[in-house]
């Protein structure tokens, strides 16, 4: 695991030891999010992720299908994990 995501998990697991996310997608992690009465959660780069489901050969339209349904879709109680939209991708949504 690279050190970056490392770092983010090891900080995430003293505050929310129980906090989640997709293993097969750690290099989409991009830090940790906070509010108030919410234990902090970890957030991954959205674009990352379709990135990742994308390098299989599969096109953006299946990869966003998949993420939407298996990923975002994957309610995991408390401890989900967040997702992402920077603002220079916001031209995903038209």
């Amino acid at each position: 695991m690279e050190e970056k995501y490392a770092k983010v998990l090891d900080a995430v697991s003293v505050v929310n030891e129980d906090a989640l996310y997709p293993t097969d997608m750690e290099e989409a992690i991009i830090g940790i999010v906070e509010r108030f009465g919410m234990e902090p959660q970890i957030v991954l780069d959205k674009q990352k992720c379709l990135e990742i489901l994308m390098r299989d050969g599969g096109t953006y339209e299946e990869a966003l299908e998949h993420f939407e349904f298996n990923v975002i879709g994957a309610w995991m109680g408390d401890h989900t994990p967040l997702f992402m939209t920077k603002s220079e991708d916001l031209d995903m949504y038209g």
